[in-house]
């Protein structure tokens, strides 16, 4: 996760994370990604059902029953293990999560356990009572997924009218005081979106808006080839800066991202040094913070039938189930190797990620997309749009 605003803008600094120390514990949520100790924050796919049938799932769901889900109680211990271990963030993802009839129950349990519930939703079911119970159940955060404007979106969700039925949810949330995004996941058929996107953000008073790189596993796995080609890439992610400078010049108090993608932080950072040095140093020492993708380290993903994954997109590797033992034991167990080589991966990583020069900063990007290419976990990201110049594997 790339916060664009904070190293862009400077709405963040070196100092901020070392004032508490860089102790997941005692950091604001804004902050988490600089922590020191990695606590993982987890998501969890509370439900694998759902009500719509996006063409780029990671879960590859559907709109029925999966036996087998974690229950109202096992759910419960669940939650109070990972309080025990102190993890500070919970996601509750799916599937549709707002599917799930025990869902602020929960919520509000893993708020009083001292964690901070998240909600990840497609937005279509939120009424204005659900909204309510969203605010009042103690979700820190709702992030509402789109992926275009209108038929667009439609087309990606796989239902007509979802794109109205989200943005009533939007607004419902807005209402409510609740604070919400927008999870854009971005592909050769949305990229035009992108501008449209912004401008919704700040016409619907939205205080976030999260651009994800497409990662190629479930059904986005058969959509490799509708990911935007490096130069393309690049060029969009020139807009996102852009646009953030503006809501930041005008003094707009908004919060962009872009996640999946850690190339991003070193092409922010290239890109400051030529237009601004200063800041450039501080942004350098945030991404040293940062430390690039987390998959195995500072990010969990706990499937629903309680099966633990290095992220939400490993779903075909799992290292035990929480029903059996405890979350802290499963995660901080190396006797698999791919756990062992997440958590220290330096010199398992081949081509340009073992060369790179930023390899501190981008932590060799995402290797479930390497593993999808070329069969290889550890061979390069093939969304890495940076020059071979610019990591510096040859001289300019």
């Amino acid at each position: 996760m790339i916060g664009v605003t904070k190293l862009l803008c400077g709405t963040v600094t070196p100092g901020d994370p070392l004032r508490y120390g860089r102790d997941s514990g005692k950091m604001p949520a804004n902050l988490l990604q600089f922590s020191r100790d990695k606590r993982p924050v987890v998501v969890w796919n509370v439900t694998r059902r759902c009500n719509l049938a996006c063409v780029h799932c990671y879960s590859d769901s559907a709109n029925v029953t999966y036996a087998g889900e974690l229950d109202s109680d096992q759910a419960r211990i669940f939650i109070h293990d990972l309080a025990d271990f102190k993890v500070p963030v919970l996601l509750f993802s799916g599937g549709e999560p707002l599917i799930r009839k025990d869902v602020f129950e929960l919520a509000t349990l893993a708020a009083s356990s001292g964690m901070r519930p998240v909600l990840s939703t497609n937005g279509t079911l939120i009424t204005s009572k659900m909204a309510q119970q969203i605010k009042e159940s103690g979700f820190a955060y709702a992030g509402v997924s789109l992926d275009g404007i209108g038929e667009n979106n439609d087309r990606f969700r796989g239902k007509e009218g979802a794109f109205d039925a989200a943005l009533t949810g939007i607004r419902r949330l807005v209402n409510v005081g609740q604070r919400v995004g927008l999870r854009f996941t971005i592909t050769r058929g949305n990229a035009a979106d992108v501008p449209a996107i912004f401008d919704l953000v700040e016409k619907e008073n939205i205080d976030r808006v999260c651009f994800y790189h497409l990662v190629y596993t479930g059904r986005g796995k058969a959509m490799h080839k509708d990911d935007l080609s490096h130069q393309q890439t690049r060029e969009l992610v020139d807009y996102i800066m852009e646009r953030t400078l503006d809501w930041h010049n005008r003094g707009l108090n908004k919060d962009v991202l872009t996640v999946d993608n850690h190339a991003d932080g070193v092409y922010l950072y290239l890109r400051l040094k030529k237009e601004n040095p200063k800041r450039a140093e501080e942004v350098l020492q945030l991404l040293r913070f940062n430390g690039g993708n987390s998959s195995g380290v500072g990010i969990a993903c706990v499937d629903n039938l309680g099966e633990v994954h290095a992220d939400q997109f490993w779903s075909h590797h799992a290292f035990g189930n929480v029903r059996t033992r405890k979350f802290d034991s499963i995660w901080t167990d190396t006797s698999d190797p791919l756990m062992a080589g997440l958590k220290n991966r330096r010199g398992l990583l081949k081509g340009r990620c073992g060369l790179c020069q930023y390899l501190e900063l981008c932590g060799g990007n995402f290797r479930v997309r390497a593993e999808a290419v070329s069969g290889d976990i550890w061979a390069p990201d093939p969304a890495c749009y940076l020059t071979d110049e610019e990591i510096g594997i040859i001289s300019g």
